[in-house]
Formats: structure tokens, sequence, C-alpha cells
């Protein structure tokens, strides 16, 4: 069964980094793309950061300068480090991957999330 997991969320103030974790079981190569999302409370999920199969990752707009997507391809994980943190980025953080079925179904898969709380 494939399993995302997350980690690396707490509690920091305002200015301070933290970097976040997405596990995967099995080869990170057997994801089309990964891909942070976050939902912070009463809104809707956003997308944060894609990184695809090959090559490097890309960051959204509003976050670009402040977060930087990467991956160890040995350890199977994907990061989001995330620094100078403000207080609108808390949210739950979620990894999700894309990657074919037996079938050739690209199929989602998601973790269950890291939360990151922002004080000002």
């Amino acid at each position: 069964q494939v399993q995302l997991v997350e980690s690396g969320g707490g509690l920091v103030q305002a200015g301070e980094s933290l970097r976040l974790s997405c596990s995967t079981s099995g080869s990170i190569f057997n994801f089309n793309r990964m891909t942070w999302y976050r939902q912070a409370p009463g809104k809707e999920r956003e997308l944060v950061a894609v990184m695809p199969r090959i090559g490097s990752g890309n960051v959204v707009e509003s976050v670009k300068g402040r977060f930087t997507i990467s991956r160890d391809n040995a350890k199977n994980t994907m990061y989001l480090q995330m620094n100078n943190l403000k207080p609108e980025d808390t949210a739950v953080y979620l990894c999700n991957g894309v990657r074919e079925d037996v079938t050739g179904h690209l199929i989602d898969h998601w973790g269950k999330g890291t939360l990151v709380t922002v004080s000002s």
C-alpha cells in the first residue's frame, strides 16, 4: 500500500524556519509528481509547491523567496524548507503524490498532514 508520511511541523514564531518532510513507501521515482498543499482553518486547500519526477521543483509565487522544495532520492523523501515564516503560513501541510496503478490510471495519494502554527 502506498504511504506518504509528513513530519516536521510545529509551533514557531514569526521569522523562524521549519523544514517539512514527506517520506514515501517505495521509490520516490514511482510518483509522476509530488506536491505540497496547505489548508488553513476555514479556507480551501491551496497549492504550495510541485516536484516533478525528473528535474527541480517550483513553489507558488506567494511563497517564492521564502519556501524551497527539494528531495533526497536516496531517502525517498521530499522536503519543504520554509524560512521567514509568517502567521498567514499557519495551516496543515499535506503531501500529495500521483502515480500510476497497475492498470495505468493516475491515482492521487495523500499523507495525513503536519500542522504548522506561526505565532506573531
